[in-house]
């Protein structure tokens, strides 16, 4: 298939406003950003001061401050931090309002910060610095930073809500993988791109997918970038062969401002999200096995272990009380063990009270209409093997209360996905990959959007 390649120099007048007025919301984020990061780094030297000299937190109490001093030195570094939190590239717009990534950088900048400073004075003898001071400047500067970029950030997506920092966005393509772009990025907030629509590149597409317009075709991409005045430009792998992209490149030529970005090609498990590596400037992809980075896992893992462990003083009578009731209710052990999938499909019990008679299977054989039901949707709306305790613990959900073991063994987290069991793994069709990505979770979207009146697809 042979493409016009021929490109416009330049945009129309309501592409390059839209350009213009998006480069200055950014120019003006950034500049708000600095003068933030400067006054929240004051504030973190002199808390610090407050803390090593007033209150009294220390290492040693060798040395005796002059507040003059460290007011100057203050003052001195705000300058230092900034200039390295720039070389970190943390006024980078690309790399900001999503992802941890902001924040590591900020303490690897921090770090960086107080490097400069012992350096310094081992070069000038007569600069001397508490050491308690230093501690706790690199602690505070970047927590707090940290927060209060957090707070730049939240403040950002609520002006997105009226259309600030939102680039305008176009998909090529009109596939399967094309229509799951456009309903991950189609949250303006997060995604902070606005899709116009898509680009088709085959004939017979029809006028809409999804809500979406097409656009037009892919000789038309120039007149329809300058017409949406688009910042990006999505193409959807799978939707177009190598001829296809290679006349995407040359046709986005006239437009420097407009950025091309490449899907995986794999829409099933791209939540995942994907790694390039560089092997003899060949760029190669390769997929993560799992959502969360290791120091996500760890966090995450670390504020689980907590509340459960701060929960525990009020859950343990609780513990025992439906102990005993599930006893007295009828016979057979209190626990009751679940095989289901967990990260990356490895098989762990999940422990839950019992809430079902010890002779189920042979309750439910008096029932065939409701046998065939539960192995055609792996759950029954009334089920005569429950117990009358057991109907309470799942309407209350009081009995996957065991499951924090789970949660403290590292096998489940208190909020996830809906664990499922390998029987139904398949039932979740293309996507069902990604619920292996993330541990299981105690609740989560699945139990407060309807339980098990929600479908698989749901």
């Amino acid at each position: 298939m042979t493409f016009q390649t021929n490109v416009a120099l330049g945009k129309s007048s309501s592409a390059v406003g839209t350009s213009t007025r998006f480069l200055n919301q950014r120019r003006l984020y950034q500049f708000f950003l600095v003068i933030t990061d400067a006054v929240v780094l004051l504030m973190a030297f002199t808390l610090a001061f407050w803390l090593r000299f007033t209150v009294g937190i220390g290492v040693s109490t060798d040395v005796i401050p002059d507040p003059s001093a460290y007011l100057r030195l203050a003052f001195l570094l705000v300058p230092v931090w900034l200039v390295i939190f720039t070389a970190m590239r943390l006024y980078d717009f690309s790399l900001l309002l999503g992802g941890t990534t902001e924040y590591v950088r900020v303490f690897n900048a921090s770090t960086w910060g107080m490097m400069f400073v012992i350096v310094y004075s081992f070069v000038d003898q007569y600069f001397l610095i508490a050491r308690g001071w230093l501690v706790l400047s690199w602690v505070l500067s970047g927590v707090m930073v940290s927060l209060s970029r957090l707070l730049m950030r939240r403040a950002a997506y609520r002006a997105r809500t009226v259309g600030y920092f939102v680039e305008p966005a176009i998909i090529i393509g009109t596939n399967q993988e094309a229509l799951a772009l456009a309903e991950q990025l189609h949250d303006q907030i997060s995604s902070g791109l606005a899709i116009k629509g898509f680009v088709s590149t085959s004939k017979g597409s029809g006028k809409s997918r999804d809500g979406l317009s097409i656009l037009g075709e892919l000789e038309e991409l120039p007149a329809i970038v300058q017409r949406t005045g688009a910042e990006e430009v999505v193409v959807a792998t799978t939707a177009v062969n190598g001829e296809q992209l290679i006349a995407i490149s040359a046709l986005l030529a006239g437009f420097p401002q407009t950025k091309m970005r490449l899907s995986s090609g794999l829409y099933e498990v791209f939540t995942t999200g994907m790694e390039v590596t560089t092997r003899n400037a060949v760029p190669l992809m390769s997929l993560k096995r799992l959502r969360l980075s290791p120091t996500e896992l760890l966090l995450k893992g670390i504020l689980d272990f907590s509340l459960v462990l701060m929960a525990l003083p009020l859950l343990l009578p609780l513990f025992v009380l439906i102990g005993l009731l599930v006893r007295l209710d009828s016979r057979g052990p209190i626990f009751y063990r679940r095989r289901v999938l967990g990260v990356g499909g490895r098989i762990f019990n999940a422990f839950k009270f019992r809430t079902m008679y010890v002779d189920g299977d042979q309750i439910l054989e008096r029932h065939p209409e409701l046998k065939a039901e539960l192995q055609r949707d792996h759950k029954l709306k009334y089920d005569p093997r429950i117990t009358r305790v057991g109907r309470w613990l799942r309407r209350t959900s009081l009995d996957e209360l065991p499951q924090l073991i789970n949660v403290v063994l590292g096998q489940m987290s208190l909020v996830g996905p809906r664990m499922i069991s390998p029987a139904e793994h398949d039932k979740y069709g293309r996507m069902r990959h990604n619920l292996l990505t993330v541990r299981p979770g105690l609740t989560g979207m699945w139990q407060v959007s309807g339980r098990s009146d929600l479908s698989y697809e749901d």
